[in-house]
């Protein structure tokens, strides 16, 4: 893999070595998957539902085998089980297959909370703002994979159930925040954690540009808008969280000043306002756009060019910590890849 700052101009930092870190350091299923939407983004910018066309004909586009994105997802995906997960295959029937069956699970077996929010955990009812990213943008593409417009309404709907519970009811700046984790045990997490906001504003944003792209959905203003409002508010919310520390990097709890800066988070959060700009350019102000160049900039800065660590930042293992993680972390890797292919395709629409 070429390791050049040249590869990648207009980075600002060696986009290469970074991506080579996400793909040697990741180990766990949403690392994974973090991963492989990092090499999409970057690689396939036209395939993944950010591109200008990912539905040509209303349908899937047609499958590449030299995709690298498919080729390091594929060493992980299960194909006899109701989850995808550490296997492998041979045609696109299967995969077709186990992503229905997962599809299935998430929708029948999960445990659901009291308002019908899909858990985030298997074992008991519990609600993460991390699941936003991680079920409802699989539930819309497949949506699409199957033509079916109810499946691709409750992806859109599960981001309003989630965020009906962790979302605090506050009129304060940083209201439209959210809940790192609300359940029934000692996990449960009531602080704005700024990963767990950047991860529901990320899933969130992949939702909405499915809905937009695709020709059934396109005219869905009710459920677009409100993916809109709900994004932008954690967007502003972050940018008020901002003011509370020591800036550029945003604090690993938003509200609390007190915390070390996050390299990871403030990835994501940048990468969600460049993607908002294209595709919701009237909700998309000026003042996201400069927070976002200020949070984009602190990131490079805590790039170690030669080796691709990106750090400080939280360990995803040990949020409660108030020790950073000095050796990054697997999804903040991919959260500054997928920063520089939102900046990119950010600045394609802006020339």
């Amino acid at each position: 893999m070429a390791s050049s700052l040249s590869l990648y101009a207009g980075a600002g930092f060696n986009v290469s070595a970074v991506l080579a870190r996400a793909l040697t350091v990741s180990s766990h299923s949403w690392e994974y998957g973090t991963a492989a939407e990092a090499l999409l983004e970057l690689d396939n910018p036209e395939l993944s539902v950010f591109g200008d066309k990912p539905f040509p004909g209303d349908e899937l586009p047609p499958i590449v085998a030299e995709i690298s994105s498919l080729q390091y997802a594929r060493q992980f995906i299960r194909l006899d089980n109701e989850t995808l997960i550490d296997g492998d295959g041979q045609q696109d029937e299967q995969y077709s297959a186990a992503a229905q069956r997962q599809a299935d699970f998430i929708l029948t077996k999960a445990p659901r909370y009291r308002n019908g929010a899909i858990s985030h955990r298997e074992a008991l009812a519990e609600l993460w703002a991390d699941f936003t990213y991680m079920a409802p943008p699989f539930l819309a593409y497949q949506g699409v994979a199957t033509n079916n417009q109810s499946l691709l309404r409750e992806a859109g709907h599960q981001c309003q159930l989630q965020q009906d519970i962790l979302r605090p009811q506050s009129h304060k700046p940083t209201s439209g925040l959210w809940r790192h984790i609300i359940g029934p045990d000692d996990a449960q997490d009531l602080g704005l954690w700024a990963t767990g906001n950047a991860w529901a504003a990320a899933g969130m944003a992949r939702v909405l540009a499915t809905m937009l792209k695709w020709g059934p959905s396109k005219a869905w203003k009710t459920e677009q808008d409100q993916l809109k409002r709900s994004i932008i508010g954690i967007l502003d919310g972050a940018a008020h969280g901002a003011t509370k520390g020591n800036p550029p990097l945003l604090c690993n709890y938003l509200d609390d000043g007190t915390w070390f800066g996050d390299a990871a988070s403030t990835a994501l959060i940048a990468a969600v306002t460049y993607r908002m700009a294209v595709l919701a350019p009237t909700v998309t102000k000026d003042r996201h756009l400069q927070f976002a160049g200020r949070l984009r900039k602190a990131v490079i800065a805590h790039v170690d060019n030669a080796t691709g660590l990106v750090a400080p930042t939280v360990n995803s293992l040990d949020w409660k910590s108030r020790t950073p993680s000095a050796q990054g972390s697997p999804e903040g890797q991919s959260f500054t890849v997928l920063m520089y292919a939102a900046y990119r395709d950010y600045l394609k629409r802006h020339k």
